[in-house]
């Protein structure tokens, strides 16, 4: 029995980084089946890859405007959906 659990926190703690790269990578619109394997296969390279794709795309101010007017329109639309159907 000890055997069996000593697995599953291996199983654990190897999938950690797997799963917070796709997790991060997802959050930033991109593919979260991607990064969770890319985890696998290259666990630290694939997240410090990862983070330097998300740093780059936060200091550009370009690109934050332009994620700050993709989720402004999203809300509108949204919003104007709700007011569309009927109660």
């Amino acid at each position: 029995m000890l055997f069996v659990d000593m697995i599953f926190v291996m199983a654990v703690a190897l999938s950690f980084i797997p799963i917070l790269t796709g997790y991060c990578a997802y959050n930033y619109g991109r593919s979260f089946w991607l990064w969770f394997a890319l985890g696998w296969v290259l666990p630290l390279a694939s997240f410090f890859l990862l983070t330097a794709l998300i740093l780059r795309e936060q200091l550009d101010p370009g690109r934050r405007l332009l994620a700050d007017a993709r989720l402004i329109l999203r809300d509108a639309a949204q919003a104007k959906a709700a007011a569309q159907s009927p109660e």
